[in-house]
């Protein structure tokens, strides 16, 4: 065979790979209003850069009627490619091969990729569309979803992981996506759940369709398993190109730092009008944010989910920064189980990865009732707490307004090693309210009288300010160019916890 005839077989088993299950079953794909794996990357990554490893792998099975279909990749498409010039690597599962089921030789891809991501300290992008473990290879495909929860697990907190889930996701399979950092699900689309609608039924009687048992709303707002959900597939992929924007390769780098436009001095005259005068007027703390961070760019994670606690990405000064914020808006701002796992999450994404942490607080306590306590409020209020205590990454807080009770302490206070924490004149700081205090103090002689005199002595700052809880009281107009301060001076900044093998969350 001359070399000219061996380039040629090479083009042709190219071809073949890059037609996964062919063209009726890319057709079937696109009826779905789904795309292809390889369409897929090519809208995740810069025109170009994708380098495809094992594109001539096929699955080593003979039984059932498996020797006779094979097909190149086996799959699952992989490699590693750029988002904005930086590496990511890659997979994507392909549906139009055994409904892209997982087997041995598809699961070694995978892991190829993720090994290559742990060693290289770049991030990994799982993208998901499978009918789950290829069934005639038994505990062979079932063992390729342990080594791939294996690496998922040893490679947390070491190089940020995201998955989309970009079709079904069912069973064994979503113990992947669920351990690694952030979860994107697209509407109609995708589906994720232990056990299918069908078993539901005949197990616990319960009568519901894919949508409604495991579809992207249900995880984005109910469960919180999903943390971005999308109308689109592109607009879903768009948003892991976001997403990777504010975060470092690994978990020795730092955040990517972006010129800034937005002038870090810039005080702004309408803080002033957010916070009602009545302590007990609701407000959106979406404004207060957008009107501190560059350019007024907010990325929301978790946006339907536990509404009463804020989390997401800005920039200060062109530094990344992770945003914990109380939101009055819903529930008064309480915390509660979902706000807290929400918050504890988030922040110890943070902390792995050295983005610093603004909070900005406005709480007038832990929810009370019998649905929280028996719930465990105590426990998963204990893991927000955990997570702000542990963090070492520069803290920022800003109090707004209230900040109450134990959730005072929890919202990255000085005492659980907050950097910087100040305070805008309206804030609050006290056990708790101005009423329910009197209430206990004076039971049945409580006046209104006592309430404005309690009010006086303890709800404002000067108090905390005094004993140094406080770093200052400031112009909410200042709080741009007083957090961008803060962060330079905090930009070297040098903290560790005990030696330790690791802490005992309270789980």
């Amino acid at each position: 065979m001359t070399m000219q005839e061996k380039l040629d077989l090479l083009q042709r088993k190219r071809a073949e790979a890059e037609l996964g299950g062919g063209p009726e079953r890319i057709a079937a794909q696109h009826d779905k209003g789904k795309l292809t794996a390889r369409q897929r990357l090519d809208a995740l990554l810069d025109p170009g850069t994708f380098v495809e490893l094992g594109r001539f792998v096929t699955h080593r099975s003979t039984d059932f009627g498996l020797a006779d279909e094979r097909y190149l990749g086996d799959g699952v498409v992989t490699g590693w490619g750029k988002i904005d010039g930086r590496l990511v690597y890659v997979f994507a599962q392909d549906f139009t091969v055994f409904g892209g089921s997982l087997s041995e030789a598809h699961a070694e891809k995978i892991c190829k990729v993720m090994d290559l991501a742990l060693k290289n300290g770049a991030p990994i992008i799982g993208l998901n569309d499978s009918g789950g473990a290829r069934i005639q290879e038994g505990v062979v495909s079932l063992g390729g979803y342990a080594e791939i929860f294996l690496r998922n697990t040893l490679a947390s907190g070491v190089v940020p992981q995201i998955s989309a889930i970009l079709g079904p996701c069912a069973g064994g399979a979503v113990y992947s996506p669920a351990i690694t950092d952030f979860v994107f699900m697209v509407r109609k689309v995708s589906y994720m759940f232990v056990t299918g609608p069908s078993v539901v039924k005949t197990v616990t009687h319960e009568d519901v369709d894919f949508e409604g048992l495991g579809g992207a709303d249900v995880h984005g707002g109910t469960s919180g398993v999903a943390h971005f959900v999308h109308d689109e597939e592109k607009e879903s992929l768009a948003g892991i190109r976001a997403l990777i924007g504010f975060l470092p390769s690994n978990n020795l780098d730092d955040p990517p730092v972006h010129p800034c436009a937005d002038p870090s001095d810039r005080r702004d005259e309408e803080l002033l009008e957010v916070v009602p005068d009545s302590p007990t007027k609701p407000y959106d703390m979406h404004d207060v944010i957008r009107r501190v961070v560059d350019d007024g760019a907010f990325l929301e994670v978790h946006r339907d989910f536990a509404g009463n606690l804020l989390v997401g990405f800005a920039r200060l000064g062109g530094r990344p920064v992770g945003v914990v914020a109380n939101q009055p808006a819903v529930l008064a701002g309480v915390l509660d189980i979902s706000a807290s796992l929400k918050g504890a999450r988030f922040i110890r994404f943070c902390d792995a990865f050295n983005i610093p942490l603004v909070t900005f607080e406005d709480v007038p306590g832990f929810l009370p009732g019998v649905a929280q306590e028996h719930g465990g409020i105590i426990k998963h209020g204990a893991k927000l707490l955990f997570a702000y205590c542990e963090a070492t990454v520069p803290k920022l807080t800003v109090i707004t307004r209230k900040a109450y009770g134990g959730a005072y302490d929890v919202m990255n206070s000085k005492h659980v090693r907050g950097d910087y924490n100040v305070a805008w004149p309206t804030a609050e700081i006290a056990v708790m309210g101005p009423k329910g205090a009197v209430e206990i103090l004076y039971k049945d002689d409580a006046t209104e009288e006592r309430e404005t005199e309690y009010r006086e002595k303890f709800a404002h700052p000067y108090l905390a300010a005094a004993r140094g809880y406080l770093d200052d009281i400031i112009d909410p107009r200042d709080t741009r160019p007083r957090l961008i301060e803060a962060l330079a001076t905090l930009a070297t900044k040098r903290d560790r916890n005990p030696p330790k093998k690791h802490g005992n969350i309270p789980l």
